[in-house]
């Protein structure tokens, strides 16, 4: 089923749409670059489960794998597919542009396959301090 995948929150696959993170388990502002509290991995897990419409910790699916993610470079996964523009992007995962990158991935790599945005600072710290764990 690549590239047509169900929504985290209901049947409707999602299809080079924009998705905004919605639920309540994020907040209803406007992004931010803002400097969240320290990133929670217990919660950050739970709300990494809405990540997983694309994307596993150990396989490649629609998107890449985040084991490692954390420390890597952008497009570096060999047995991957990614666009062109992320290949040409130059970037290194580390938690400030992983920020950037979920605030809005277009906006940061013009170009990207990647369309899914979270708003709520505390949201990004918070899955980004679990995939730091996820060595």
């Amino acid at each position: 089923m690549h590239g047509l995948r169900k929504s985290a929150f209901g049947a409707a696959p999602l299809i080079g749409v924009a998705v905004v993170m919605s639920s309540a388990a994020f907040a209803q502002s406007a992004p931010s670059a803002a400097a969240a509290s320290p990133g929670d991995p217990v919660h950050g897990k739970t709300l990494y489960q809405a990540c997983e419409s694309c994307h596993s910790i150990n396989e490649n699916d629609v998107g890449p794998k985040h084991r490692g993610v954390v420390g890597r470079h952008a497009a570096s996964i060999p047995d991957y597919s990614y666009s062109p523009a992320l290949k040409n992007s130059g970037l290194t995962w580390d938690e400030a542009t992983l920020n950037r990158w979920l605030i809005n991935p277009s906006a940061l790599v013009p170009g990207t396959k990647m369309f899914f945005k979270i708003d709520d600072a505390q949201s990004r710290a918070d899955i980004i301090a679990y995939l730091k764990e996820q060595k």
